[in-house]
Protein backbone atom coordinates (compact mmCIF):
# COMPACT_ATOMS: atom_id res chain seq x y z
CA UNK A 1 0.00 0.00 0.00
CA UNK A 2 1.15 3.56 -0.75
CA UNK A 3 1.29 5.70 2.38
CA UNK A 4 1.98 8.74 0.20
CA UNK A 5 -0.97 8.77 -2.22
CA UNK A 6 -1.68 11.30 -4.95
CA UNK A 7 -5.04 13.09 -4.67
CA UNK A 8 -6.10 15.41 -7.46
CA UNK A 9 -2.50 15.63 -8.62
CA UNK A 10 -1.02 16.42 -5.18
CA UNK A 11 0.99 14.11 -2.93
CA UNK A 12 -0.18 13.44 0.60
CA UNK A 13 1.54 11.88 3.59
CA UNK A 14 -1.32 9.78 4.95
CA UNK A 15 -4.00 12.50 5.33
CA UNK A 16 -1.76 15.59 5.14
CA UNK A 17 -0.73 17.44 1.96
CA UNK A 18 3.05 17.30 1.58
CA UNK A 19 3.07 20.96 0.56
CA UNK A 20 1.72 21.88 4.01
CA UNK A 21 4.50 19.92 5.71
CA UNK A 22 7.17 21.58 3.56
CA UNK A 23 5.75 25.02 4.30
CA UNK A 24 5.85 24.33 8.05
CA UNK A 25 9.23 22.59 8.34
CA UNK A 26 11.17 23.59 5.22
CA UNK A 27 13.23 21.46 2.86
CA UNK A 28 15.00 19.16 2.47
CA UNK A 29 13.10 16.99 4.92
CA UNK A 30 12.40 13.33 5.53
CA UNK A 31 8.70 12.58 5.94
CA UNK A 32 7.64 9.27 7.48
CA UNK A 33 4.31 7.49 7.73
CA UNK A 34 3.59 5.88 11.08
CA UNK A 35 1.08 3.59 9.39
CA UNK A 36 3.74 2.55 6.90
CA UNK A 37 6.12 1.38 9.63
CA UNK A 38 3.33 -0.37 11.51
CA UNK A 39 2.03 -2.24 8.48
CA UNK A 40 5.56 -3.17 7.42
CA UNK A 41 6.12 -4.84 10.78
CA UNK A 42 2.68 -6.45 10.86
CA UNK A 43 3.35 -8.14 7.51
CA UNK A 44 6.08 -10.17 9.24
CA UNK A 45 3.97 -10.70 12.35
CA UNK A 46 1.10 -12.13 10.33
CA UNK A 47 3.43 -14.31 8.25
CA UNK A 48 4.82 -15.91 11.42
CA UNK A 49 1.57 -16.13 13.37
CA UNK A 50 1.26 -19.50 15.09
CA UNK A 51 4.99 -20.25 14.97
CA UNK A 52 7.43 -19.29 17.78
CA UNK A 53 9.26 -16.25 16.49
CA UNK A 54 11.09 -13.01 17.20
CA UNK A 55 11.05 -10.15 14.69
CA UNK A 56 14.17 -8.04 15.24
CA UNK A 57 13.97 -4.80 13.27
CA UNK A 58 17.39 -3.86 11.87
CA UNK A 59 18.06 -0.54 13.59
CA UNK A 60 20.59 0.58 10.99
CA UNK A 61 17.80 0.97 8.43
CA UNK A 62 16.28 3.90 10.32
CA UNK A 63 17.24 4.57 13.92
CA UNK A 64 15.08 7.61 14.74
CA UNK A 65 13.72 7.22 18.28
CA UNK A 66 10.14 7.78 17.13
CA UNK A 67 10.47 4.98 14.57
CA UNK A 68 11.95 2.60 17.16
CA UNK A 69 9.24 3.55 19.65
CA UNK A 70 6.45 2.84 17.15
CA UNK A 71 7.88 -0.63 16.53
CA UNK A 72 8.62 -1.32 20.22
CA UNK A 73 4.97 -0.65 21.03
CA UNK A 74 4.04 -3.41 18.57
CA UNK A 75 6.33 -5.85 20.40
CA UNK A 76 9.28 -5.74 18.03
CA UNK A 77 12.73 -6.95 18.90
CA UNK A 78 15.79 -5.24 17.44
CA UNK A 79 18.91 -6.21 15.52
CA UNK A 80 21.80 -3.94 16.51
CA UNK A 81 25.42 -3.57 15.40
CA UNK A 82 26.75 -1.09 17.99
CA UNK A 83 26.27 -0.02 21.58
CA UNK A 84 24.90 3.26 20.22
CA UNK A 85 22.08 1.39 18.54
CA UNK A 86 21.52 -0.58 21.74
CA UNK A 87 21.19 2.60 23.78
CA UNK A 88 18.80 4.03 21.16
CA UNK A 89 16.60 0.97 21.51
CA UNK A 90 16.49 1.35 25.29
CA UNK A 91 15.83 5.11 25.06
CA UNK A 92 12.95 4.40 22.66
CA UNK A 93 11.30 1.91 25.03
CA UNK A 94 12.58 -1.30 23.47
CA UNK A 95 13.35 -4.39 25.53
CA UNK A 96 16.96 -5.55 25.81
CA UNK A 97 15.71 -9.14 26.12
CA UNK A 98 14.54 -8.89 22.49
CA UNK A 99 17.85 -7.59 21.09
CA UNK A 100 20.30 -9.54 18.95
CA UNK A 101 23.79 -8.04 18.64
CA UNK A 102 25.36 -8.54 15.20
CA UNK A 103 28.51 -7.17 13.58
CA UNK A 104 32.11 -8.25 13.04
CA UNK A 105 33.84 -5.82 15.42
CA UNK A 106 32.08 -5.75 18.79
CA UNK A 107 34.27 -3.89 21.28
CA UNK A 108 34.73 -5.08 24.84
CA UNK A 109 32.82 -2.18 26.36
CA UNK A 110 29.93 -2.93 23.98
CA UNK A 111 29.90 -6.58 25.02
CA UNK A 112 29.87 -5.59 28.70
CA UNK A 113 26.97 -3.19 28.24
CA UNK A 114 24.98 -5.79 26.33
CA UNK A 115 25.60 -8.36 29.07
CA UNK A 116 24.65 -5.83 31.73
CA UNK A 117 21.32 -5.14 30.04
CA UNK A 118 20.63 -8.81 29.33
CA UNK A 119 20.22 -8.98 25.56
CA UNK A 120 18.66 -11.99 23.83
CA UNK A 121 21.89 -13.13 22.19
CA UNK A 122 25.12 -12.23 20.43
CA UNK A 123 25.51 -13.23 16.79
CA UNK A 124 29.21 -14.07 16.83
CA UNK A 125 31.22 -13.75 13.63
CA UNK A 126 34.68 -15.09 14.53
CA UNK A 127 36.47 -17.41 16.92
CA UNK A 128 38.27 -14.40 18.40
CA UNK A 129 34.94 -12.79 19.22
CA UNK A 130 33.70 -15.97 20.92
CA UNK A 131 36.72 -15.99 23.24
CA UNK A 132 36.29 -12.28 23.92
CA UNK A 133 32.66 -12.71 24.94
CA UNK A 134 33.61 -15.64 27.19
CA UNK A 135 36.24 -13.50 28.93
CA UNK A 136 33.88 -10.59 29.53
CA UNK A 137 31.01 -12.81 30.67
CA UNK A 138 33.30 -14.66 33.10
CA UNK A 139 34.57 -11.38 34.55
CA UNK A 140 30.99 -10.20 35.11
CA UNK A 141 29.69 -13.52 36.42
CA UNK A 142 27.26 -13.77 33.52
CA UNK A 143 26.33 -16.40 30.94
CA UNK A 144 26.22 -15.05 27.38
CA UNK A 145 23.74 -16.52 24.92
CA UNK A 146 25.30 -16.84 21.49
CA UNK A 147 24.35 -17.74 17.95
CA UNK A 148 27.04 -18.33 15.35
CA UNK A 149 26.64 -16.32 12.18
CA UNK A 150 27.67 -18.62 9.39
CA UNK A 151 28.71 -17.63 5.91
CA UNK A 152 27.07 -20.14 3.52
CA UNK A 153 28.79 -18.83 0.35
CA UNK A 154 25.44 -18.09 -1.30
CA UNK A 155 25.26 -15.48 -4.06
CA UNK A 156 22.49 -13.07 -3.08
CA UNK A 157 22.48 -11.60 -6.63
CA UNK A 158 22.44 -8.05 -5.30
CA UNK A 159 24.80 -5.04 -5.32
CA UNK A 160 28.31 -6.19 -4.28
CA UNK A 161 28.46 -3.62 -1.47
CA UNK A 162 25.38 -5.11 0.21
CA UNK A 163 26.16 -8.76 -0.46
CA UNK A 164 27.26 -10.42 2.78
CA UNK A 165 26.98 -14.19 2.28
CA UNK A 166 29.90 -14.96 -0.04
CA UNK A 167 33.18 -16.39 1.18
CA UNK A 168 34.97 -13.22 0.03
CA UNK A 169 32.81 -11.07 2.34
CA UNK A 170 33.97 -10.10 5.83
CA UNK A 171 30.85 -11.43 7.53
CA UNK A 172 30.28 -14.65 9.41
CA UNK A 173 32.21 -17.89 9.80
CA UNK A 174 32.70 -20.30 6.91
CA UNK A 175 29.88 -22.82 7.24
CA UNK A 176 32.40 -25.65 6.84
CA UNK A 177 34.32 -24.40 9.89
CA UNK A 178 31.21 -23.75 11.97
CA UNK A 179 30.99 -27.18 13.69
CA UNK A 180 34.41 -26.68 15.27
CA UNK A 181 33.39 -23.23 16.51
CA UNK A 182 30.18 -24.63 17.98
CA UNK A 183 32.15 -27.39 19.70
CA UNK A 184 34.40 -24.81 21.31
CA UNK A 185 31.42 -22.63 22.31
CA UNK A 186 29.71 -25.59 23.97
CA UNK A 187 32.83 -26.19 26.08
CA UNK A 188 33.04 -22.65 27.43
CA UNK A 189 31.55 -22.21 30.93
CA UNK A 190 30.08 -18.75 30.40
CA UNK A 191 28.61 -19.38 26.95
CA UNK A 192 25.20 -20.82 26.11
CA UNK A 193 24.69 -21.84 22.49
CA UNK A 194 21.14 -20.95 21.48
CA UNK A 195 21.02 -20.73 17.70
CA UNK A 196 22.46 -20.31 14.26
CA UNK A 197 22.39 -17.09 12.25
CA UNK A 198 22.77 -16.25 8.57
CA UNK A 199 22.37 -13.02 6.61
CA UNK A 200 23.37 -13.16 2.95
CA UNK A 201 22.72 -9.62 1.77
CA UNK A 202 20.27 -6.80 1.28
CA UNK A 203 17.66 -5.89 -1.35
CA UNK A 204 17.07 -9.49 -2.45
CA UNK A 205 14.20 -9.70 -4.92
CA UNK A 206 13.88 -13.48 -5.32
CA UNK A 207 13.31 -16.28 -2.80
CA UNK A 208 15.87 -18.68 -4.21
CA UNK A 209 18.99 -17.31 -2.43
CA UNK A 210 17.09 -17.27 0.88
CA UNK A 211 15.93 -20.86 0.52
CA UNK A 212 19.37 -22.01 -0.66
CA UNK A 213 20.92 -20.51 2.50
CA UNK A 214 18.14 -21.97 4.68
CA UNK A 215 18.74 -25.48 3.38
CA UNK A 216 22.43 -25.16 4.21
CA UNK A 217 21.60 -23.96 7.73
CA UNK A 218 19.31 -26.92 8.32
CA UNK A 219 22.03 -29.34 7.23
CA UNK A 220 24.33 -27.66 9.74
CA UNK A 221 21.67 -27.96 12.46
CA UNK A 222 21.46 -31.68 11.75
CA UNK A 223 25.23 -32.00 11.98
CA UNK A 224 25.26 -30.14 15.30
CA UNK A 225 22.48 -32.34 16.68
CA UNK A 226 24.61 -35.39 15.97
CA UNK A 227 27.34 -33.67 18.02
CA UNK A 228 24.90 -33.24 20.90
CA UNK A 229 24.34 -29.51 20.30
CA UNK A 230 20.62 -28.79 20.08
CA UNK A 231 19.73 -25.34 18.73
CA UNK A 232 16.77 -23.35 20.03
CA UNK A 233 16.38 -20.86 17.21
CA UNK A 234 17.11 -20.30 13.56
CA UNK A 235 18.00 -16.69 12.69
CA UNK A 236 17.48 -16.27 8.95
CA UNK A 237 18.56 -12.63 8.92
CA UNK A 238 16.92 -9.96 6.82
CA UNK A 239 17.54 -8.63 3.34
CA UNK A 240 14.11 -8.92 1.73
CA UNK A 241 13.95 -6.29 -1.01
CA UNK A 242 11.31 -3.76 -1.98
CA UNK A 243 10.04 -2.50 -5.34
CA UNK A 244 12.04 0.65 -6.02
CA UNK A 245 11.01 0.41 -9.68
CA UNK A 246 7.71 -0.70 -11.19
CA UNK A 247 9.23 -3.76 -12.86
CA UNK A 248 10.54 -5.15 -9.54
CA UNK A 249 8.36 -7.73 -7.81
CA UNK A 250 10.12 -9.03 -4.68
CA UNK A 251 8.42 -11.74 -2.63
CA UNK A 252 6.25 -10.65 0.28
CA UNK A 253 7.10 -11.67 3.85
CA UNK A 254 4.21 -14.15 3.65
CA UNK A 255 5.58 -15.70 0.43
CA UNK A 256 9.09 -16.05 1.78
CA UNK A 257 8.34 -17.04 5.36
CA UNK A 258 5.65 -19.44 4.24
CA UNK A 259 8.34 -21.48 2.52
CA UNK A 260 10.58 -21.25 5.60
CA UNK A 261 7.78 -22.63 7.76
CA UNK A 262 7.13 -25.45 5.31
CA UNK A 263 10.81 -26.44 5.37
CA UNK A 264 10.89 -26.52 9.18
CA UNK A 265 7.56 -28.30 9.60
CA UNK A 266 8.62 -31.04 7.20
CA UNK A 267 11.29 -32.36 9.59
CA UNK A 268 10.59 -33.29 13.21
CA UNK A 269 14.10 -32.27 14.18
CA UNK A 270 13.50 -28.74 12.89
CA UNK A 271 9.88 -28.12 13.85
CA UNK A 272 10.80 -26.94 17.35
CA UNK A 273 13.05 -24.12 16.11
CA UNK A 274 12.02 -20.57 16.88
CA UNK A 275 12.31 -18.35 13.79
CA UNK A 276 14.27 -15.13 14.26
CA UNK A 277 14.18 -12.64 11.39
CA UNK A 278 15.94 -9.27 11.03
CA UNK A 279 14.04 -7.10 8.50
CA UNK A 280 15.02 -3.47 7.99
CA UNK A 281 14.55 -2.07 4.49
CA UNK A 282 11.33 -4.01 3.88
CA UNK A 283 9.76 -2.33 6.92
CA UNK A 284 11.23 1.16 6.62
CA UNK A 285 11.94 2.07 3.00
CA UNK A 286 8.46 2.69 1.66
CA UNK A 287 7.37 4.31 4.91
CA UNK A 288 9.45 7.40 4.10
CA UNK A 289 10.22 9.97 1.43
CA UNK A 290 12.68 12.83 1.03
CA UNK A 291 11.14 16.14 -0.03
CA UNK A 292 13.35 18.70 -1.72
CA UNK A 293 12.85 22.00 -3.53
CA UNK A 294 14.09 22.91 -7.01
CA UNK A 295 16.60 25.74 -6.73
CA UNK A 296 17.23 26.22 -10.44
CA UNK A 297 17.35 24.45 -13.76
CA UNK A 298 20.67 24.54 -15.56
CA UNK A 299 20.44 23.92 -19.30
CA UNK A 300 23.39 23.32 -21.58
CA UNK A 301 23.68 22.20 -25.18
CA UNK A 302 24.41 18.71 -23.96
CA UNK A 303 22.34 18.19 -20.83
CA UNK A 304 19.80 19.64 -18.41
CA UNK A 305 20.28 19.63 -14.65
CA UNK A 306 17.53 20.17 -12.11
CA UNK A 307 19.44 21.51 -9.10
CA UNK A 308 17.65 20.88 -5.79
CA UNK A 309 18.36 21.79 -2.16
CA UNK A 310 18.95 18.15 -1.14
CA UNK A 311 22.32 16.56 -1.86
CA UNK A 312 24.41 13.44 -1.40
CA UNK A 313 25.05 14.41 2.21
CA UNK A 314 21.29 14.18 2.80
CA UNK A 315 20.72 11.03 0.76
CA UNK A 316 23.76 8.96 -0.13
CA UNK A 317 22.29 5.81 -1.68
CA UNK A 318 22.22 7.00 -5.32
CA UNK A 319 25.85 8.11 -5.12
CA UNK A 320 27.40 5.00 -3.58
CA UNK A 321 25.08 2.26 -4.88
CA UNK A 322 23.80 3.87 -8.10
CA UNK A 323 20.46 3.24 -6.41
CA UNK A 324 17.32 4.15 -8.33
CA UNK A 325 14.56 5.99 -6.46
CA UNK A 326 11.35 7.29 -7.95
CA UNK A 327 11.32 11.10 -8.17
CA UNK A 328 8.13 13.04 -8.86
CA UNK A 329 6.68 16.52 -8.41
CA UNK A 330 4.74 16.95 -5.18
CA UNK A 331 2.14 18.85 -7.20
CA UNK A 332 1.67 17.62 -10.76
CA UNK A 333 1.15 20.20 -13.49
CA UNK A 334 0.44 18.80 -16.92
CA UNK A 335 0.79 22.26 -18.47
CA UNK A 336 4.51 22.40 -17.79
CA UNK A 337 7.01 21.31 -20.38
CA UNK A 338 8.60 17.92 -19.80
CA UNK A 339 12.34 18.01 -19.22
CA UNK A 340 14.85 15.18 -19.50
CA UNK A 341 17.34 15.94 -16.76
CA UNK A 342 19.63 14.81 -13.98
CA UNK A 343 18.38 15.72 -10.51
CA UNK A 344 21.45 16.96 -8.66
CA UNK A 345 22.45 18.71 -5.46
CA UNK A 346 24.79 21.66 -4.83
CA UNK A 347 27.73 19.63 -3.44
CA UNK A 348 31.06 19.86 -5.26
CA UNK A 349 31.12 16.23 -6.43
CA UNK A 350 30.09 14.76 -9.76
CA UNK A 351 28.64 11.91 -7.70
CA UNK A 352 26.17 14.31 -6.09
CA UNK A 353 22.93 13.25 -7.72
CA UNK A 354 19.54 11.92 -6.67
CA UNK A 355 18.52 10.64 -10.08
CA UNK A 356 19.75 10.61 -13.66
CA UNK A 357 17.91 10.93 -16.97
CA UNK A 358 14.52 11.62 -15.43
CA UNK A 359 11.56 13.03 -17.32
CA UNK A 360 10.04 15.70 -15.09
CA UNK A 361 7.60 18.57 -15.51
CA UNK A 362 9.17 21.06 -13.11
CA UNK A 363 10.17 24.67 -12.77
CA UNK A 364 12.17 26.64 -10.22
CA UNK A 365 10.60 26.55 -6.75
CA UNK A 366 8.70 23.27 -7.25
CA UNK A 367 8.83 20.52 -4.67
CA UNK A 368 10.06 17.05 -5.60
CA UNK A 369 9.50 13.82 -3.66
CA UNK A 370 12.19 11.13 -3.62
CA UNK A 371 10.31 7.91 -2.97
CA UNK A 372 11.15 4.86 -0.83
CA UNK A 373 13.66 6.83 1.23
CA UNK A 374 12.67 5.65 4.71
CA UNK A 375 15.58 3.19 4.93
CA UNK A 376 19.26 4.17 4.86
CA UNK A 377 18.35 7.80 4.24
CA UNK A 378 18.88 10.00 7.26
CA UNK A 379 21.02 7.35 8.94
CA UNK A 380 23.70 7.74 6.25
CA UNK A 381 23.50 11.53 6.12
CA UNK A 382 26.47 13.73 6.99
CA UNK A 383 27.73 17.30 7.21
CA UNK A 384 29.84 17.07 4.06
CA UNK A 385 30.44 20.56 2.62
CA UNK A 386 29.37 21.83 6.08
CA UNK A 387 25.74 21.28 5.22
CA UNK A 388 23.16 20.84 7.97
CA UNK A 389 21.28 17.57 8.12
CA UNK A 390 17.55 17.72 7.34
CA UNK A 391 14.55 17.54 9.62
CA UNK A 392 12.62 14.31 10.18
CA UNK A 393 8.84 14.40 10.40
CA UNK A 394 6.41 11.62 11.31
CA UNK A 395 2.81 11.78 10.06
CA UNK A 396 0.15 9.91 12.02
CA UNK A 397 -3.19 10.17 10.21
CA UNK A 398 -3.90 13.90 10.12
CA UNK A 399 -1.30 14.73 12.77
CA UNK A 400 2.22 15.94 11.94
CA UNK A 401 5.06 15.52 14.44
CA UNK A 402 8.62 16.82 14.25
CA UNK A 403 10.76 13.86 15.38
CA UNK A 404 14.14 15.48 14.70
CA UNK A 405 14.64 19.20 14.28
CA UNK A 406 16.64 20.53 11.38
CA UNK A 407 20.29 20.82 12.33
CA UNK A 408 21.67 24.33 12.87
CA UNK A 409 25.02 25.53 11.62
CA UNK A 410 26.27 26.04 15.17
CA UNK A 411 25.43 22.40 15.95
CA UNK A 412 28.08 21.37 13.46
CA UNK A 413 30.99 22.89 15.31
CA UNK A 414 29.60 22.83 18.85
CA UNK A 415 32.10 20.11 19.83
CA UNK A 416 35.08 21.59 17.99
CA UNK A 417 37.77 23.75 19.59
CA UNK A 418 40.30 26.29 18.41
CA UNK A 419 43.94 25.89 19.34
CA UNK A 420 45.02 28.09 22.26
CA UNK A 421 46.56 31.46 21.38
CA UNK A 422 50.36 31.49 21.16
Amino acid sequence: MDWFPSRDGELYAEQVPVTHIAEQFGTPAYIYSRKGFEEGYKAYKQALDGWPHLICYAVKANSNLAVLNVLAKLGAGFDIVSVGELERVIAAGGEASKVVFSGVGKQRHEIRRALELGIYCFNIESEVELERIQEEAEAMGKVASVSVRVNPDVDAQTHPYISTGLKDNKFGIDIKAAPAVYKRAAELPNIEVVGVDCHIGSQLTTKEPFIDALDRLLLLADQLREMGIILKHLDIGGGLGIAYEAHEHPPTPADYLGQVRERLAANEHHSHLEIVVEPGRSIAAQAGMLVTQVELIKQSDHKAFTVVDAAMNDFLRPSIYSAWHGIEPVVADSQKEELLCDVVGPICETGDFLGKDRKLKVTEGDLLAVRSAGAYGFGMSSNYNSRCRPAEIMVDGNQVHLVRRREKLTDQWADEMLLPEG
